[in-house]
């Protein structure tokens, strides 16, 4: 819960941010924010209203500003939210100024103009290093890439315009002071349209690479980022190939500017980036080997060490490794490399002899080499990508260029790369101001206004200063270049302070008063350029501008295997014995066609600012943001553009903004659009000095009259909006509720309808099943037929039912089985069956292992006495236990003598002599191993036997003791309450089923041996247990049976004489009590009614 107030403040910063955005675009925001377009500024001529104007904007992140259609852009150093392909969409199709200022409104107008009109566009992105030129092309890249139509081959040339970016970043772009991603080249890049506005082809040109940087880079700078790349993330069988170490510190040509590891910068990242962008520019396997064997053999190159012999001639020795590697690398012979390197060829008299080099000069050739070996290698690469790009169809296109070049550099010292540069800028400055005036007059002159003169500072004095055939300084420089002589920097300095010394914008040590000769070394000169004052240092001018490559290194290189490198010194290439062109005057030469391709172009520009030089996001720098929007000729685009209005707009659309604010004009003005604009600014008090009506825009003259109707457009806009949102909510109301009325009606209709078919049908089904039911009944005892099938299936789908509900819920309950109909006789069975089996299995499953082992005993006292005992019945459902006597019921002593044999069963018992028939109560207990009968505190006898049973309902039982036993006494008569719990253990524990008898009428013992006796059993009215007349033991068993009673006997002298009914016992009686006395009673457990 506490990080709950935290979020809603953010979410609620984000909402003000995304509506101060929206505020913005109907300038109601202006105090805070400043306003979108410099051209409404009151105080436009004012720097510091300016500045404070950028300075607003860009610490609310609003970092695109316009001067009319002139696009201001700050690098914000940070990512902004603003680049979404939502982003792109809001901003296809807009009118221009009808969205707050970006990038994308500004394609999105050149796009849709070049369409419109069929002509050719260009846009100038400048700016100095670290500004945003490099990433505002792509971004422009990016808009067209999305906006443009799409098909097949489209994208095809779209991806490939897109993946040219990286690749020419990556030689042609390095780390300087001032940019981590500086192009050190010139590009101008034009995107060809068809005539739906899809993409079809592409070329780009590239202007002055700065070569010197691959030999030498200042302190904090590196070389170009494809070395770091190859290095760093290089493959390790590719370096191996290459004969490269995973390390930059190794090569000379990385290290001079002591920082080839930047945390800013992921080599590795860009590396695979640029594999894959060669992929889709559809390089070959073998290009793409060819090029970096190149780019490896320029850093073997600058690791190539010379030595002076005695004559202080610089040698190779043949076992150098890096020779060796750029032979197998360049495919030239080592022995052509090692000559090329150290000597000149020099002709004279029709003969050529070869001239060695000190190492000085072996050295600037060796360098020499490596910037020509790169440059030319960028140059093929460029016309790879052209070839990539090119459109194949003949058919007129129109085209929009893209030019990032450097902006204006001034650097602590500044040298022939900055000179160039700047000479640059002053030459698009040039341009760029007699465009601007060019289209201000022209719309002026189109649109019947008077044009008044705009006073601006025109540098055409400074190009002269720099071009101007045979008194420029350019012309200076390539005559100190040619001439004979031992020609020096210095003496080139001389030569300019002879020659243009009395010029305004020029000034040296020597030429400059006593203040100002405190600013500047010996060494150098001033120019005043249109941006302000920049110190050249002469320092290396003239070998920088010569850029000269020995004629037999160029041999040498010519017999190179390496594809491109043939390409790069083609044999065909002259080999006049006259001095090539200079550098500067190559690059005026590239300048002047440059000035030719824009001239016949419609101008758009981007105008790149950087805030600081430490690249802090929201740190506003202003000194030096002040500096970079004079040398980029905003205060003169301005006063153009504010020269006599500050604000122009077509009739149709400023009608169309501000037709609320007259009665006249709203909510439609039928008449023509300038009538309109004309009836609506009489209605808001215009005064005529504040505007001029043209042919097709009305001009006004000041910003505060535009803020003044814009703020009455703002109230009057929510007020309409209050009166149309509740006419709106009205009409939205009543047409929602006729929708619902007539919805409902249909609804009750279909309604209706479909519940009076489904009655229809309902009762024609009725009719149906009623009918085939009647027929099924009459015919249910024939075979199946169609009149009877359906009936059949009920009958048999409602027995089913019916015998799921009634299903017997034991397997005793066997008459609940519903009876089936005929059809289901067979299936009743088996049904049946399977249920029973179903029912067993349930059962056995259920079943404890207790119940289990009391399921077996009763099994076996059924197999033993089922139908043969009368008594057997009665006893089923009574179950066994485990034993009748507990060891704490046996005497200790005689627990003693028969515990080892493991007590199984034991049970109390009547035992009644042979001879006069009295009872006397034991125990009969069951060992493993033999039966005992016990009395108090003895073993009265240890038993191997047979039993006999009778067949009635009495429990008596009869061991036949066998005459092998010692001591043989005869036959024991016993009487058991659990006679078949007894007789089932017996039978279990010593496994003799077998030796228990079931006998009818006299059961036969032995007295003694040699001398029988008999037991009568008997049915009768009740039940006794007597000695007959005879002298045999009778027993009496009441014929109807019934439950156990107990009978007391009475005995004298041995003999039963008196029998004394008691009431009946529960079933579970207490234990019987006996005494050693001869005069005693017994309680013994018989079954019947009596109790004896």
């Amino acid at each position: 819960m506490t990080h709950r107030p935290l979020e809603m403040k953010k979410s609620l910063d984000e909402r003000c941010n995304r509506i101060l955005r929206n505020m913005e675009g109907a300038l109601t925001a202006r105090d805070r924010v400043g306003v979108q377009d410099l051209v409404l500024l009151d105080a436009h001529t004012s720097e510091s209203a300016v500045l404070d104007n950028l300075r607003k904007r860009f610490h609310e992140s609003l970092i695109y500003t316009y001067i009319g259609t002139l696009l201001v852009s700050l690098n914000p150093y940070r990512d902004l939210d603003i680049y979404s392909k939502k982003q792109m969409d809001t901003y296809m199709g807009v009118n221009f100024f009808e969205l707050p200022p970006h990038i994308y409104a500004l394609a999105d107008n050149v796009f849709r103009t070049m369409l419109s009109e069929v002509n050719n566009h260009f846009i100038l992105i400048s700016g100095e290093s670290g500004a945003g030129k490099t990433e505002a092309s792509k971004k422009v890249l990016q808009f067209y890439a999305v906006s443009c139509p799409s098909t097949r081959i489209l994208d095809n040339v779209r991806d490939r315009l897109l993946l040219s970016n990286p690749v020419l970043e990556a030689f042609g772009n390095a780390k300087t002071l001032k940019n981590d991603n500086s192009s050190r080249f010139g590009k101008y890049m034009d995107i060809q349209f068809d005539h739906q506005g899809g993409a079809v082809g592409g070329h780009i040109l590239s202007y002055l690479l700065e070569k010197s940087r691959v030999v030498h880079q200042n302190h904090g700078e590196r070389n170009f980022h494809i070395f770091y790349q190859l290095v760093a993330g290089g493959e390790d069988e590719l370096l191996r190939w290459l004969g490269l170490d995973r390390n930059c510190q190794n090569y000379s040509y990385l290290v001079q500017g002591d920082c080839a590891k930047v945390s800013s910068i992921n080599d590795k990242s860009q590396w695979r980036t640029v594999r894959n962008a060669f992929s889709g520019i559809e390089f070959s396997e073998k290009d793409v080997e060819n090029l970096f064997a190149i780019i490896a053999s320029v850093l073997h190159l600058g690791n190539v060490k010379f030595e002076s012999d005695p004559l202080g001639n610089a040698i190779l020795h043949d076992n150098n490794p890096e020779l060796h590697w750029l032979s197998k690398l360049l495919g030239i012979p080592t022995r052509v490399l090692q000559q090329g390197l150290t000597h000149r060829k020099i002709e004279a008299n029709m003969e050529e002899v070869f001239s060695p080099f000190s190492v000085e000069h072996a050295v600037y050739a060796r360098d020499a080499l490596a910037k020509a070996v790169y440059g030319r290698t960028f140059d093929w690469l460029v016309n790879k990508i052209n070839e990539a790009l090119v459109n194949k169809d003949s058919s007129r296109k129109t085209v929009i260029g893209l030019l990032d070049i450097y902006g204006f550099e001034v650097f602590h010292v500044n040298s022939f790369e900055q000179f160039c540069i700047n000479y640059c800028n002053e030459k698009l400055q040039q341009l760029f101001i007699r465009l601007t005036l060019k289209s201000e007059q022209e719309e002026y002159q189109m649109e019947g206004i008077e044009w008044e003169p705009v006073p601006f500072f025109n540098n055409k004095i400074i190009c002269d200063l720099v071009e101007e055939k045979h008194k420029g300084i350019i012309s200076i420089l390539d005559e100190e270049c040619l001439r004979p002589g031992e020609a020096t920097d210095l003496t080139f300095l001389e030569k300019l302070e002879e020659k243009i010394g009395g010029h305004p914008h020029f000034v040296t040590h020597k030429l400059a008063d006593q203040k100002t000769r405190k600013t500047l070394q010996r060494g150098d000169f001033r120019l005043l350029h249109y941006a302000g004052e920049v110190t050249y240092c002469v320092v290396g001018f003239l070998d920088k501008n010569n850029d000269l490559l020995y004629r037999n290194v160029k041999e040498v290189m010519r017999q190179s295997k390496n594809a491109i490198v043939q390409h790069c010194f083609p044999s065909t290439e002259p080999d006049s014995k006259k001095r090539p062109e200079t550098v500067v005057t190559q690059f005026k030469s590239s300048l002047v066609g440059l000035t030719d391709i824009l001239m016949c172009k419609e101008p758009w520009y981007v105008r790149c600012i950087k805030p600081n030089d430490s690249k802090q996001p929201g740190r506003f720098d202003d000194v030096l943001v002040r500096h970079q929007v004079k040398y980029l000729g905003l205060m003169e685009h301005l006063r153009v553009r504010r020269a006599g209005f500050a604000y122009r707009r077509k009739y149709e659309i400023f009608l169309e903004r501000y037709k609320p604010l007259c009665p006249d004009t709203w909510p439609n003005w039928p008449g023509p659009a300038a009538e309109g604009v004309l009836c609506l600014i009489n209605h808001l008090g215009y005064r005529p000095n504040e505007y001029k009506m043209g042919r097709t825009k009305i001009f006004i003259r000041h910003p505060r009259t535009l803020f003044a109707t814009e703020d009455a457009f703002q109230i009057c806009k929510h007020e309409l909006a209050t009166r149309i949102q509740a006419k709106y909510k009205g009409y939205r109301a009543k047409g929602d509720y006729l929708k619902q009325r007539e919805a409902a009606t249909k609804i009750e209709n279909c309604w209706r309808g479909m519940m009076a078919r489904k009655e229809r049908e309902k009762r024609a089904w009725a009719v149906k099943v009623i009918r085939r039911f009647i027929k099924g009944f009459m015919t249910r005892n024939q075979p199946a037929c169609g009149d009877n099938t359906q009936y059949l299936a009920f009958v048999r789908y409602s027995y089913l039912t019916r015998l799921r509900d009634k299903l017997p819920r034991t397997l005793l309950d066997k008459n609940s089985w519903p009876t089936p109909p005929p059809v289901l006789q067979e299936a009743s069975k088996l049904l049946q069956k399977l249920y029973v089996r179903h029912m067993v299995r349930k059962y056995v499953g259920g079943i404890t292992a207790q119940m289990k082992s009391q399921l077996q005993c009763k099994a076996l006292t059924s197999s033993m006495f089922k139908g043969k005992k009368d008594n057997y019945p009665l006893t089923v459902c009574r179950p066994f236990l485990d034993t009748r006597i507990n060891e704490a019921d046996i005497n200790l002593k005689v627990l003693q003598t028969i515990r080892h044999e493991g007590i199984k069963y034991g049970v109390p018992v009547v035992k009644y002599d042979r001879n006069g028939f009295r009872p006397r109560l034991r125990q009969l207990v069951l060992t493993q191993t033999a039966v005992y009968l016990l009395e108090d505190t003895k073993i009265k006898q240890r038993i191997h036997y047979s039993v006999s049973v009778s067949n009635l309902s009495d429990n008596f039982l009869v061991v036949h003791v066998a005459y092998d036993e010692v001591n043989h006494k005869g036959d024991l008569i016993l009487q058991c309450d659990f006679l078949f719990e007894a007789l089932t253990k017996l039978s279990l524990i010593t496994n003799k089923q077998n030796s228990i008898n079931v006998v009818q009428g006299s059961v036969r013992f032995d007295i003694q041996p040699g001398r029988e006796g008999f037991v009568d059993f008997r049915s009768g009215g009740e039940s006794m247990i007597y000695r007959s007349k005879n002298g045999r033991l009778m027993v009496v068993r009441m014929t109807s049976g019934g439950p156990f009673v107990f009978v007391c006997a009475h005995s004298y002298g041995g003999r039963i004489s008196k029998y004394k009914r008691y009431a009946s016992f529960p079933r579970n009686p207490p234990q019987t009590r006996c005494q050693d006395d001869l005069r005693h009673n017994i309680l013994i457990r018989l079954p019947g009614s009596l109790n004896v």
